[in-house]
């Protein structure tokens, strides 16, 4: 037996874990049903910009929303390009839960979340919107689609309601979380495992700010933003999901654990390996938390500012990332 553990991603994963922990810490808890309870709680909340309903758009205007869950290799689900529906995260369980089918996407995604009974909803709300415009006014060479318009500015969590890049950051947000690099964090992730043992993992995002139309980061791909395999233990990533895609690094720390790393060894070294992949830029960010099948646990990011929520029978608090490869 172990002790249930509910670990989430930032200062907003206090609020995810705070959803998640009923359905996980009462005597019927599913690992399931807490990480979806967690990522719909961000997914709902429209000051969140980089998560669900109110999330920074694609450079087109429109928001679009990516998001996984996992249980076991036999058992995950994706759902990406999502543009009518508030719950991604849902949509994933429900392809992995109803299809034989690991992702759906775009048009394909929604008509089967409506056939499976979510209700559609609009995704923007007035302060995206006027971000939105504000940005197009900013950047008339990435409205163009002309080749200096490939490259998004920095994401940007929750630092200014208006969605201005040279807002002030937004008063929940922690002091390290307002570090410049740190304005590339853009997905809740939530790793979660009860008492038998049994962990479940999802992640859910809205993506990078006025990205190009149809980009899909790593968050619903398996084995890069979210991998689950009993056996060895968990991981879930976060920040510019590009560079994890390169290395596939939630399935890398799931990896390493495999071959007898610690979730601390296994963390540092897919940010090593990060480093090491890319011409890392000063607003680049990568965060991982990797879980053990022991329940032990660690987190590592590419700069400081990352943080991890962790909620126990006995401990509900945000702690700092334990390893950081450019202090």
């Amino acid at each position: 037996m172990t002790r249930p553990i509910l670990l989430s991603t930032w200062s907003f994963g206090m609020q995810a874990n705070e959803a998640g922990w009923p359905r996980l810490g009462g005597p019927d808890g599913s690992p399931l049903d807490a990480v979806e309870a967690a990522c719909r709680r961000i997914e709902s909340d429209a000051g969140n910009r980089t998560v669900g309903k109110g999330g920074y758009p694609d450079r087109s205007g429109q928001v679009s929303l990516d998001a996984a869950v996992m249980l076991s290799p036999a058992r995950c689900g994706a759902a990406a390009y999502v543009r009518r529906f508030e719950h991604p995260v849902t949509i994933a369980r429900l392809v992995m839960e109803k299809t034989p089918h690991v992702m759906l996407v775009g048009d394909g995604a929604e008509r089967f979340a409506k056939l499976h009974g979510l209700t559609p909803a609009d995704l923007s709300t007035e302060p995206s919107r006027e971000g939105w415009r504000r940005w197009i006014e900013e950047h008339p060479e990435a409205a163009a689609d002309n080749e200096r318009g490939y490259l998004p500015p920095a994401n940007v969590e929750q630092i200014g309601l208006d969605g201005g890049t040279s807002a002030p950051p937004h008063p929940a947000v922690p002091p390290q979380e307002r570090l410049p690099h740190n304005r590339t964090h853009d997905t809740v992730g939530v790793l979660a495992q009860d008492a038998a043992g049994v962990p479940a993992g999802a992640c859910s995002t809205s993506g990078m700010a006025y990205k190009v139309p149809g980009r899909v980061g790593d968050s619903p791909i398996i084995g890069h933003g979210l991998y689950v395999d009993p056996p060895a233990g968990a991981a879930v990533a976060t920040g510019t999901g590009e560079l994890v895609m390169g290395v596939c690094g939630s399935f890398l720390a799931v990896e390493r654990m495999r071959h007898g790393a610690t979730p601390a060894e296994a963390a540092e070294h897919v940010i090593r390996r990060i480093d090491a992949s890319y011409a890392i830029r000063p607003e680049h960010q990568v965060g991982l938390i990797v879980l053990a099948p022991d329940g032990t646990w660690a987190a590592a990011a590419l700069r400081p500012g990352f943080s991890v929520a962790v909620r126990t029978p006995d401990r509900d608090e945000l702690v700092p990332a334990g390893w950081v490869r450019h202090p």
